[in-house]
């Protein structure tokens, strides 16, 4: 499947801001099942300084600085992507969890230094034992991984309710499990910590749905926005990316951005302003498909 990606932010001060350095990670990674074809950042008004370089794990980081007065700075990132369907890999073969938890604790799987980077606290995600009781609903004895996996995404789709006004962007995990509600980041943190406080590496994914579902599919919730759901060590260099938002394994709808350990290593722009006033923030992103175009 083949998608052409626009993903426009606007931000507009009721004060001149002479000066911002800001932060950017809007572009498409490349990985076995995805491909960026093309990718294009326009930024007004014009970056005095710009710089681009990979971070810790591996994603696209465009750096830039403006240093004249504006009252409104438009980032648009525009991409063309190639996502290839994903085999689910075979929920009742797959390793008991508890494997592939000792393997990473005792340096024993191959890639163990890769999968260890997630298993540990983060900004925005600490291990609680409530956590892991939760999840072990799910994580019953020698259950193999990615079965356990699959049905811990569909518990937190029904047991937890989509609302777009019941959180924001500072809410923490722990607030989110309780309220039982949020969006898409509360529902990608919530299972990783759940994930991490059993001992079971995830990361945290950014990207994008596709805008209009398939013929005869539903529409997946979070399209027309930014995403994010979890991808979970299965064990010997096996990444399972799950959707807890709408309670699917990920295939050719979801496009990666990029990955970490939680909302805070992948946010799409941060950065810095003098001045500005008051402001405000208006996003809008497309995902349309090529295929069907």
């Amino acid at each position: 499947m083949r998608y052409k990606i626009t993903h426009r932010t606007t931000y507009t001060y009721s004060e001149p801001v002479p000066v911002c350095h800001n932060q950017v990670l809007l572009t498409p990674r490349d990985d076995p099942h995805q491909r960026c074809r093309w990718h294009s950042l326009l930024i007004r008004p014009k970056p005095a300084h710009t710089l681009r370089r990979r971070d810790n794990y591996g994603n696209h980081v465009h750096a830039f600085s403006i240093e004249t007065n504006h009252r409104k700075l438009e980032v648009t990132a525009s991409s063309r992507v190639q996502v290839a369907p994903r085999t689910p890999p075979d929920s009742v073969t797959s390793r008991p969890w508890e494997e592939v938890v000792r393997s990473v604790r005792q340096q024993t799987a191959a890639d163990w230094l890769e999968a260890c980077q997630f298993v540990f606290d983060s900004q925005a995600i600490q291990a609680r034992e409530e956590l892991a009781q939760y999840a072990a609903q799910s994580f019953t004895p020698a259950r193999p991984i990615v079965e356990a996996v699959i049905d811990f995404t569909g518990r937190i789709k029904n047991e937890f309710k989509y609302d777009t006004k019941a959180t924001h962007v500072g809410t923490t995990t722990e607030e989110a499990f309780r309220l039982r509600r949020g969006v898409c980041q509360d529902f990608a943190h919530v299972q990783i910590a759940c994930l991490r406080s059993l001992g079971v590496p995830a990361r945290y994914v950014s990207g994008y749905l596709r805008t209009v579902p398939p013929p005869g599919k539903p529409r997946l919730v979070g399209a027309d926005q930014s995403h994010a759901w979890a991808s979970v060590y299965c064990g010997e260099s096996l990444w399972l990316d799950v959707d807890p938002t709408n309670a699917v394994v990920c295939s050719n709808d979801h496009v990666t951005l990029a990955w970490g350990r939680d909302y805070t290593d992948v946010c799409p722009i941060k950065g810095t302003f003098l001045g500005g006033g008051a402001h405000t923030l208006h996003v809008s992103v497309d995902v349309a498909p090529l295929d069907e175009a």
